[in-house]
């Protein structure tokens, strides 16, 4: 018997497997290799999209669940024309010396601005003027904190001291006093303080001019009204505006209003 010199023996109860066995070539083996690399990227990367989505839904969130406006107040019937002049008596009848206040002081100022008196008003007529705002602004003050205020008090914060304030809230309760107790009164009365505080020293300046103390100038008088025209005329409008009938319909009855002192 013949043998090919290539054969190789079988063994007995063992077939030869003549299939093809696969061959890998170096372009594969790299391309499986880089195929293994590349799906530790591609997680980082999906993690990063999922942190920038929820990023994303946090600063969305703001917008599409904002905070709840506040409920504005229920509109108020309409007024009759009478019950209108009722509940407007108090800031007519205010702003009457109001407008007296600012004329005056307009007057003053103007002569202080441009360095010439009025027309036909002697200096001494001009100085008592200004002596005269200072008398009028003090007595209107002194009248309003010791008789109006009190009264709109009972209802109405924005016109009480820090002591009414402390009591409406807590009967037991204390205000304290001095400095504290004053920066804590209604921004009205803090408005009535400053004034009172630039009006002094500018009545003192006019009580020197006029006693020959001191020579009047102009641009010395603009500087002593500028330090408290503002808050006054501020100060005017704030007071008109708080006894309006818009505001003060939402305290008191029409009958309540006709039982005011003034």
């Amino acid at each position: 018997m013949s043998a090919d010199a290539n054969s190789c023996p079988v063994p007995p109860g063992e077939s030869l497997d003549t299939s093809p066995t696969p061959i890998t070539t170096a372009a594969e083996e790299g391309g499986q290799h880089a195929a293994g690399q590349d799906t530790k990227p591609a997680e980082a990367d999906a993690e990063a999209d999922a942190e920038a989505d929820a990023e994303a839904g946090k600063s969305t969130s703001s917008t599409i669940n904002p905070e709840p406006e506040p409920v504005p107040e229920p509109a108020l019937p309409p007024l009759s024309p009478a019950e209108f002049r009722e509940y407007n008596r108090l800031a007519v009848k205010m702003e009457y010396f109001h407008d007296h206040f600012r004329q005056t002081y307009n007057m003053i100022y103007e002569a202080a601005r441009t360095g010439r008196r009025p027309m036909g008003m002697s200096l001494k007529k001009f100085l008592d003027e200004g002596i005269s705002l200072v008398g009028y602004l003090e007595a209107h003050h002194g009248i309003e904190e010791s008789y109006l205020y009190p009264i709109l008090a009972r209802k109405m914060p924005q016109f009480r001291t820090a002591a009414e304030a402390a009591a409406m809230s807590s009967p037991s309760s204390s205000a304290g006093g001095g400095k504290k107790q004053k920066q804590a009164d209604c921004e009205l009365l803090r408005q009535h303080r400053a004034i009172h505080a630039g009006m002094d020293v500018f009545e003192s300046y006019l009580r020197a001019c006029r006693n020959r103390e001191r020579e009047l100038e102009m641009s010395v008088l603009k500087d002593k009204m500028d330090a408290w025209g503002d808050v006054l005329f501020r100060h005017l409008d704030d007071e008109v505006r708080e006894i309006s009938a818009d505001v003060m319909r939402k305290y008191w009855t029409v009958a309540e209003m006709r039982s005011f002192p003034i």
